[in-house]
Order: structure tokens, then C-alpha cells, then sequence
């Protein structure tokens, strides 16, 4: 087995959010990783439920100030980083006042979608990526862990596909359980669109991405999927599996490193016994 350079881009990670199925994985596939040698880098939103004193969150100037554009309207991007206690893993936070800081995940308080969710997905995707160059860091595995890096595969195989820090990346996506109920709208095909990531590329889904849309488009630029969940969509399950692309079935609940590190490798096109 050949040690790696993965990033993980997470939409939760616990304990800076409640455990779940999802924030767990977040948290234990990176320390396995990093115990297993592979060199990591981990991403997620900086959530308005964060509580950054607690989780001795600190902006990273260096990474922080650009503007990112999105439906002809610019969007500051905040870089934010804070260490898990445990394990002293580095994550970086994603932080916007319009799309992040101010908001819940996916719902305000009366329950009710965020309307401009999927913008909020394409600036996390656009805002990790441009993080990455900024590092001057090249990943071999990419690993996307919920619907909000689900733009995240779509831009490595087309808007960024000639940058150094991702022309030889492989993609993985995570599939887990359906958690919203609506859809995008009608202009994130619009919003999406930046250099080769056009938007005629998405001619070939409904109109309106729903979480269904989200997950097809994901699987379509990825180059392995895992089954995240006991209870993951059973429409994108079988979309991954007639794409006939390598597909590591629900591993259980505890994070075994041998497997994923042999999926990485699987992926990565390298005999695992190396």
C-alpha cells in the first residue's frame, strides 16, 4: 500500500457539529487515514451553528480575500482553520457572511430550505478547490462526503482539469441518506457555469436539481463511489452501479482502514498489496 495525499471535502464533521451518521465518518475516516500515513487536508462549511471560540476557529489570512463570482454578484471567501482535539487533525472552514456564517445547513429556523442552496454548494466547491492552488498542494484521492461537495467532482473533471494541483486527481463520492426535501431552482445551472464548466454540459438533467439530480451529477464525474449509509438512496445506488464504476458497498458503521485504503488504491489503479 503506497501512502497518498487525500483531501477530504466534508459537509459535517463532528465534534464541531452534533454527531450524526455523516459527522462521524467525517471525523474518523481522516484520523484513519492520517494513522494509516496517508497525508491529508479536510474541508467543510463554517455552519452559523459552529461556535468558533469553542472550537478555537481562527481566520488564515494568507488563504482568505478572494472573491468568488457567482450569478454576476462577488462573494468574499474566508478561510478558517481549528484542530480536532483528538487527534490534532487540521480542518479548514469555508466561511461566507451571505452563505455560511449567519445560516443553519440546510434550513433556517422555521424549517424552511435555503432557496439559494445551491449557489451555497458552488462557492464551498469553488471556495476548497482555489484553496487547495493556494496551498500548492496536489491530492492523488479526492473523497466528497455529502450533498454540499457533491459540485465538487463536476469542477475537477472540467473548470479545473489543466490546474497541477488536480490533473492526475481521482474522485470519490460518498452517498448517503436523502436529507431535503426541494430543489435548486431554476438558475444553478446558470450559477454553476465558470470556464470549461459549462452549463450545456447539464443538458442531460432535469432542470430543477433535486438532491437525485445532485447525487447523478456527481456519480457521472467521479471515479468511485461508496455506499456511505444503511439507508442511502436506493436510485443513485443503482445509477453508480449501472455506470459500472468501482463501487465499495456500506462498510459498516466503524471506519475500517484497510478498506477504504484499498478502495483508495483500487481507484488509483495501484495493486493494494504494494
Amino acid at each position: 500500500m503506497k501512502a497518498k495525499k487525500i483531501l477530504f471535502v466534508n459537509q459535517e464533521i463532528t465534534p464541531y457539529l452534533p454527531e450524526s451518521e455523516m459527522s462521524l465518518i467525517g471525523k474518523n475516516l481522516s484520523e484513519t487515514m492520517q494513522e494509516e500515513k496517508h497525508e491529508i487536508r479536510t474541508f467543510m462549511p463554517k455552519w452559523g451553528t459552529i461556535n468558533e471560540r469553542r472550537g478555537q476557529l481562527h481566520e488564515v489570512i494568507r488563504l482568505s480575500g478572494m472573491n468568488l463570482i457567482i450569478d454576476d454578484t462577488d462573494h468574499p471567501l474566508i478561510i478558517k482553520v481549528a484542530s480536532i482535539p483528538t487527534s490534532r487533525i487540521q480542518v479548514y472552514f469555508i466561511d461566507n457572511d451571505d452563505y455560511f456564517s449567519k445560516r443553519q445547513m440546510l434550513e433556517n429556523e422555521q424549517g424552511e430550505e435555503y432557496p439559494d442552496n445551491g449557489e451555497r454548494a458552488i462557492f464551498f466547491a469553488r471556495g476548497v478547490l482555489e484553496t487547495v492552488k493556494k496551498l500548492r498542494w496536489v491530492p492523488d484521492v479526492v473523497h466528497c462526503q455529502g450533498w454540499m461537495s457533491a459540485v465538487v467532482p463536476f469542477y475537477i473533471k472540467t473548470a479545473y482539469k489543466d490546474e497541477p494541483s488536480f490533473a492526475n486527481t481521482k474522485v470519490v463520492s460518498s452517498l448517503f441518506q436523502n436529507r431535503f426535501k426541494g430543489d435548486f431552482g431554476n438558475n444553478f445551472k446558470r450559477c454553476v457555469e465558470f470556464r470549461d464548466a459549462k452549463s450545456s454540459l447539464l443538458d442531460g438533467y432535469d432542470e430543477k436539481f433535486d438532491f437525485v439530480e445532485l447525487g447523478k451529477m456527481a456519480i457521472d464525474y467521479s471515479d468511485g463511489v461508496v455506499e456511505a449509509g444503511e439507508n442511502v438512496n436506493p436510485v443513485l445506488l443503482q445509477y453508480a452501479k449501472d455506470k459500472n464504476l468501482p463501487l465499495l458497498n456500506y462498510p459498516g458503521k466503524d471506519v475500517v482502514k484497510t478498506v477504504y485504503s484499498e478502495f483508495y488504491d483500487k481507484i488509483y489503479g495501484e495493486d493494494s498489496c504494494e
